[in-house]
């Protein structure tokens, strides 16, 4: 049941993946070739890296249909380009997907092979965040996950969800179905408030309002 569980989280994670790739390519005028391989990438780009970390097979050497997936998410957008490209929540709905599911699969693998959780914490945003870092260097956009966007952070909150109702005692299934539900939230609440984490500038008060710039720049007397 785990493993059947853990199986269909990767399919539809990397269909998520894929075609927030492959919609961001099609936004950039990319020809099929250069869509696949941006949705390619994206799909695989951060367990490529999580297992060369842990010193492992990499994954997607291990079976061909993981580029099958991708092959078909490109068809499913080619189809559905009206719905699937000129929505931008779509994007973030595959994008929020992908990112969960495929952290919750970094934490379980890398659990699975006796690593401690601090460990699979790691593991798991690198997994869920690092396809998109390459997919927005490819198409010349600064990656999402060093923007004030909650990103990696919601990969740190459903690992933290995942420790606790592992030590809670509930199963595994209950584990990941938390963690994937605690990252797709806390990007949902992003959205819905426009949640942003600080962001860090040169400028000591680049963060106060624009009426206290005002007073700060004319000796306390506003514009």
């Amino acid at each position: 049941m785990d493993a059947t569980f853990l199986l269909i989280i990767e399919i539809i994670g990397t269909v998520a993946a894929a075609i927030s790739g492959i919609r961001l390519a099609a936004t950039k005028n990319f020809d099929w070739f250069g869509a696949y391989t941006v949705g390619l990438v994206t799909a695989i780009g951060g367990g490529t890296l999580r297992d060369v970390l842990l010193d492992i097979p990499v994954f997607w050497m291990q079976t061909w249909w993981y580029l099958g997936v991708t092959a078909l998410s490109l068809a499913t957008v080619i189809l559905f380009r009206s719905i699937l490209v000129s929505q931008d929540r779509m994007l973030f709905i595959f994008d929020s997907l992908g990112l969960a599911l495929f952290c919750v699969i970094g934490i379980q693998k890398t659990l699975a092979i006796d690593y401690p959780m601090w460990v699979a914490a790691v593991m798991g945003i690198i997994t869920g965040a690092f396809g998109g870092v390459i997919r927005d260097i490819l198409i010349n956009e600064e990656p999402l996950v060093f923007r004030k966007d909650i990103y990696a952070t919601a990969c740190l909150a459903g690992t933290v969800v995942y420790w606790a109702v592992m030590e809670w005692g509930g199963s595994p299934v209950l584990q990941q179905a938390c963690c994937a539900l605690t990252i797709i939230g806390l990007r949902v609440l992003t959205l819905r408030y426009n949640l942003s984490l600080p962001v860090l500038s040169r400028q000591a008060n680049a963060g106060l309002p624009s009426a206290q710039l005002s007073e700060d720049d004319n000796g306390g007397e506003k514009c």
